[in-house]
C-alpha cells in the first residue's frame, strides 16, 4: 500500500528559542527577517524595447533605509539595450505610492506625480486606457533640467499582468516601509 517516511530535522538555535519560549516574538523571530540587504531589495523592471528603437524601461526598487520606492526610467539605446547612464530617477514616498496604487485599483482616474528640486522637475503619469486594442495602462516618467530646460521622457505601455505585479510589489513596499 502506502509507505510512510519520517523525516527528522536537526534542531537549530531558532528551534531552541521556540522550545524555551513557545510564543514566538515576531520582532526577534529570525524566520521573519529578510534575506535581502537592508537598503535595497530586488527590483521590478518592465522592459519595453521595440523595433523602432524608441522603447524604454521603468524599474521600481524599494529602499528600506530611505523609506521609499525609487523609480528609474531609461530610454532604449539599441536592440535590447537601454541608456542607464542617462536614466531618470524619482523617489516615491508613501503618498506617491498610494496615488499609484489607487489608480491601479480603479479608485482614481489617473496618477500624476510631480517632484521639484533646484536641479530639475520630475513627473510620473499612470493613465488607464479603454481601448481594447491597446495596453490597458500607459506610464510616463519625465525630467526637465532647470539649467538648460532639456526634457527627457520615457513612456511605456503596461499590460494587465504587469500592472497586477506592480500593484502587488507596491503593496508589499508599503508594508515594508511601515514595518507592518
Amino acid at each position: 500500500m502506502f509507505k510512510r517516511t519520517l523525516f527528522f530535522l536537526r534542531p537549530t538555535k531558532h528551534h531552541a528559542s521556540l522550545l524555551a519560549n513557545p510564543t514566538p516574538n515576531p520582532m526577534n523571530d529570525t524566520i521573519l527577517e529578510s534575506p535581502l540587504p537592508a537598503e535595497r531589495s530586488s527590483d521590478y523592471a518592465i522592459y519595453k524595447p521595440n523595433s523602432r528603437g524608441s522603447g524604454g524601461v521603468i524599474r521600481f526598487g524599494l529602499n528600506r533605509a530611505k523609506s521609499s520606492v525609487f523609480v528609474d526610467a531609461a530610454t532604449q539605446s539599441g536592440e535590447r539595450q537601454f541608456d542607464w547612464e542617462n536614466k531618470i530617477t524619482m523617489k516615491w514616498g508613501l503618498a506617491d505610492v498610494g496615488t499609484v496604487l489607487a489608480t491601479l485599483q480603479g479608485r482614481l482616474p489617473q496618477a500624476k506625480l510631480f517632484h521639484q528640486s533646484e536641479k530639475a522637475k520630475s513627473a510620473c503619469e499612470l493613465i488607464p486606457r479603454d481601448d481594447p486594442e491597446r495596453a490597458p495602462y500607459l506610464m510616463t516618467v519625465s525630467r526637465q533640467d532647470s539649467a538648460d530646460k532639456s526634457l527627457r521622457k520615457v513612456t511605456i505601455p503596461l499590460t494587465h499582468g504587469e500592472a497586477a505585479v506592480l500593484e502587488a510589489a507596491l503593496r508589499a513596499a508599503v508594508s515594508q516601509i511601515l514595518r507592518w
